[in-house]
């Protein structure tokens, strides 16, 4: 696979994990969009490319800057941290008491996997 064909898969990838993120069905994001929803799934399995108005309609839609689905040159694919930055994301937009709360969560979690 030649980097081209990678740069398309981690964003096909990308735009993937930020819809599942945010909720929608590829026939919501397709309705959206005013496109098939056969045309999403082909977008998100990288057998179609999308143009730079499409990426930047996918960013408002899902929330993100349009920069998250452009891989740089020295970055491998990884589904996990695509995951971890959306999440962190997410987690910028919430308010102090609700942070505190997830904090909290993630601490529990973690003591509860070294036993």
């Amino acid at each position: 696979m030649n980097t081209n064909d990678q740069r398309k898969q981690v964003i096909a990838s990308r735009l993937a994990t930020a819809r599942k993120q945010a909720g929608l069905s590829q026939g919501q994001v397709a309705q959206i969009l005013n496109l098939h929803r056969p045309t999403i799934s082909e977008i998100e399995a990288g057998r179609r490319s999308v143009t730079a108005e499409e990426l930047i309609k996918f960013a408002e839609i899902y929330g993100v800057n349009v920069d998250w689905f452009i891989p740089g040159d020295k970055r491998r694919p990884d589904p996990n941290q695509d995951r971890i930055e959306l999440a962190a994301r997410e987690l910028g937009k919430l308010g102090k008491k609700d942070l505190g709360r997830i904090l909290d969560l993630l601490s529990a979690l973690r003591k509860r996997e070294k036993k």
